[in-house]
């Protein structure tokens, strides 16, 4: 699957344009929001339509109803996918997040192009997405590298300790995320993020993304990461806030 969404995203680049500079609010940090988090971990809430594995999730989302939503749940900042074609997503979605909530906003796509760097600036992202697994790890330093150059933070993506071992053999990111969804298979499993526990380097801020539905999930990682990364248990629960509460035993209370 993960080839498929690459392909695509190249011929999309083909045909690339760069959008004008806008009005923005200030960039915010998304470190500093995980290192000053609500809770005793960070819960980085995303804005998802659909997914390829899913399929449509909540078609009527509304991006800036629901990353309110996400403030008043307690989210410490917000996700939002751009990618069209695979996730129903939009780069304006991500615009309208930022003018609406004073929460760091991460850019969720598949970035393999400088020129994608400048057009998440443009679009309001305060941090980026790359994907250990779509490219070599010298050419995502080279992308981390244009990005701290324009002021976006990276969340660096990782599934397994060869990507890890990988990446940290280049540089060690400042924020890393594992995926606990394989891209290839789509299948999801926890164990991606708790058989790393012991190989995390200090100094990095871990996410464990995907896979959490449950309290107990929430538990399974609870004191070893610094946050989590949720779309589908929020998008699909009765309210945004209602899903949070669900997920940290909040409703229990």
């Amino acid at each position: 699957m993960l080839e498929a969404i690459l392909k695509n995203k190249r011929e999309e680049l083909s045909a690339f344009i760069m959008p004008e500079e806008i009005e923005l609010p200030d960039r915010r940090s998304l470190r500093t929001a995980l290192l000053n988090r609500r809770r005793s971990v960070g819960l980085i809430a995303e804005v998802k339509r659909s997914s390829p594995s899913k399929g449509v999730l909540n078609a009527g989302l509304d991006p800036v109803r629901t990353a309110q939503a996400y403030r008043r749940a307690g989210a410490d900042a917000v996700s939002v996918l751009t990618d069209r074609v695979f996730f129903n997503g939009h780069p304006s979605d991500l615009t309208a997040v930022k003018r609406a909530t004073d929460l760091p906003v991460l850019r969720k796509d598949f970035i393999i192009d400088r020129r994608q760097i400048e057009e998440s600036r443009r679009i309001g992202a305060d941090a980026i997405l790359l994907i250990a697994r779509a490219m070599e790890p010298a050419r995502l330093y080279e992308l981390y590298l244009e990005a701290e150059a324009v002021g976006l933070e990276c969340l660096v993506e990782i599934h397994n300790l060869r990507e890890l071992e990988a990446v940290l053999a280049v540089f060690q990111p400042a924020i890393l995320g594992v995926n606990n969804r394989n891209l290839t298979t789509f299948e999801t499993s926890l164990t991606a993020t708790t058989t790393l526990f012991d190989r995390f380097p200090p100094g990095s801020l871990i996410v464990s993304e995907s896979g959490f539905k449950t309290k107990d999930d929430v538990k399974a990682v609870e004191g070893r990461v610094d946050a989590i990364l949720v779309g589908e248990a929020l998008v699909t629960a009765a309210t945004p806030e209602e899903g949070a509460a669900r997920l940290f035993g909040e409703a229990d209370r």
